[in-house]
């Protein structure tokens, strides 16, 4: 089966045949170098994909992402990465072993391709020339013969004439026998041409044609390989990202498995448990019989009427008494005493924990230093160990006033964790601002405490005292306060008396504005009129934030 010998006469064809072999090459490129271009554009819209949906640093979003679900999204999003870098890798491999190859060959078969084709037409050509010099030659013979019998016939013609004189005759005679020589000469110049003719057809048909025409068979075969193997590299680009792929995709479905929803809520309840215990129960009040009541900061007996002036009051001291000090200028106190008492606790721990870490540091240093000193000592030449003697002084001086910082702060922490109640792990919603009802020193702990400049606490020996101090510091510091701009309305979905100091009492149904939206200790900043304002528990109210206002969130 040879193009040669079953198509000696289709040069045409085989001209058309190839060039459309051509075109089908440079499309495959074509479609190579579209799916290229469409996996580099995946790969970028997965990779912004991942990065859009990643949690801003120093944000409130970020610190949600300490729960297991919250980890699992964004292990997800770190496989889609990998998952987009793989068709980055899939572009980059077809276009060095598909597009370019294939490019580079196809110039390379173009360039074969009419150099075999020269050689048909210029064989053609060859093989045309000999036919126009063999008809040349037949014709030449075909007009001598004719022109040797005219010759001959007026020769016979002259002969026969008894008029005609010898002469004329002889002449005639002569002319005959020059027209069959050179009918005879052209005879044997027609044959020679014939024979040369033939002998070039048979080398033209059965030689150089079917020659040319396996070369440029073989030229279209090994395209065909070549394509055929190209679609095969096409398949093994993506078959070998698969496993790593695959790999990605078992990394997504290991993070969801990490999910722990146990976990998560407990997270929920240390970032938000207050350590406050649930109120007590609420005594009987028998108005039958005359009686004397008690009024106690840690019952919800108080009537609303009785409670007004401490309220109105407290309402102006805002900031001053634990736990709400919620002052919007400057920072916190340094023994966190604004903050509930669990969450106080991991504030002081944390304090501790990074203090123990910078003591760590300047310890690690305070070696360096004595070891550098060392080898000064062995090798004086290095450097005088003398330069070295402030650096250590003052390395043991910071190391000297951390740890004072750490005695300090575990002071503190062990205070709090002893005043801190046991409660079961089932988390249970906050309805108010209530003390620990165990002792009278427990009951006293959070009311009546001051903390002093060095860290010391001193207690105060009656209500009276302690009124008379808020009183004073109420003149100091907030006669020229000016008050809080309203952010919002809220609406109160259940009574709540606030006997507490910083509280405000609300009931079912009030409208009333919101100053301060709650800061994670799940209380409210709210005001009745110019004059009452104070905390309530954010879930007795459902809110609705100003959005024009700055920072407002909207929530309900």
């Amino acid at each position: 089966m040879s193009w040669g010998t079953e198509l000696w006469d289709q040069f045409d064809n085989l001209e058309k045949h190839t060039q459309g072999g051509i075109d089908i090459l440079e499309k495959y490129i074509k479609f190579v170098k579209e799916r290229t271009e469409i996996e580099i554009s995946y790969a970028k819209q997965l990779r912004n994909l991942s990065k859009k949906y990643q949690p801003k640093r120093n944000s409130k979003e970020e610190e949600e992402y300490k729960y297991t679900s919250c980890k699992a999204f964004i292990s997800t999003l770190n496989e889609m990465n990998d998952y987009a870098g793989q068709h980055e890798v899939i572009s980059e491999n077809m276009t060095s072993q598909i597009t370019v190859e294939l490019t580079r060959y196809v110039q390379e078969l173009k360039q074969e391709r009419k150099s075999h084709f020269h050689d048909g037409r210029k064989a053609q050509q060859h093989i045309e020339t000999c036919w126009k010099q063999l008809e040349s030659s037949k014709r030449r013979f075909e007009r001598d013969c004719k022109e040797a019998d005219r010759a001959q016939q007026y020769f016979e013609k002259m002969d026969a004439d008894i008029n005609v004189t010898k002469a004329d005759v002889e002449k005639a005679r002569q002319q005959a026998q020059l027209r069959h020589q050179m009918a005879e000469d052209s005879k044997a110049d027609y044959s020679a041409t014939l024979q040369k003719f033939n002998h070039e057809q048979h080398e033209h048909y059965y030689t150089h044609i079917p020659n040319i025409f396996q070369k440029i068979q073989e030229m279209e075969e090994r395209r065909i390989v070549r394509i055929g193997e190209s679609m095969k590299t096409y398949a093994e680009v993506d078959r070998q990202v698969i496993p790593i792929i695959g790999k990605c995709l078992d990394g997504i479905a290991k993070a969801a498995e990490s999910i722990d929803q146990k976990n998560d809520s407990q997270l929920v309840i240390e970032a938000y448990k207050s350590g406050f215990e649930p109120p007590g129960d609420i005594e009987f009040e028998d108005y039958t019989q005359p009686m004397k009541r008690t009024i106690s900061e840690t019952s919800l007996s108080n009537s609303r009427g009785d409670s007004k002036t401490e309220l109105k009051f407290s309402s102006k001291s805002k900031g001053k008494l634990w736990p709400f000090i919620k002052k919007n200028k400057g920072a916190g106190p340094e023994d966190f005493s604004n903050l509930p008492p669990e969450q106080r606790r991991k504030k002081l721990q944390q304090k501790v924990d990074e203090l123990n870490k910078e003591i760590q540091k300047e310890m690690d240093q305070r070696d360096a230093i004595t070891k550098m000193k060392d080898v000064y000592v062995k090798n004086p030449q290095m450097g005088d160990p003398g330069s070295l003697d402030h650096k250590l002084i003052e390395v043991g001086q910071n190391i000297e006033k951390l740890r004072l910082e750490v005695q300090k702060f575990e002071a503190w922490l062990t205070e709090v964790e002893g005043r801190l109640p046991v409660r079961g792990e089932q988390a249970r919603r906050q309805s108010g601002m209530y003390e620990a009802q165990t002792t009278p020193s427990v009951n006293n702990c959070a009311q009546d405490r001051e903390s002093s400049p060095d860290g010391s606490y001193t207690e105060e020996q009656s209500q009276e005292n302690e009124l008379k101090m808020m009183a004073t510091e109420f003149d100091d510091e907030f006669d020229d306060e000016e008050p809080l701009p309203t952010i919002g309305t809220c609406k109160a979905l259940y009574t709540f008396e606030g006997q507490n100091e910083g509280t405000i009492s609300i009931a079912e149904g009030e409208i009333l504005y919101v100053i301060e939206e709650d800061k994670g200790d799940g209380w409210t900043r709210i005001r009745r009129n110019e004059d009452e304002e104070g905390y309530v528990p954010t879930s007795y109210v459902e809110v609705y934030l100003d959005k024009n206002a700055k920072g407002a969130m909207t929530y309900i």
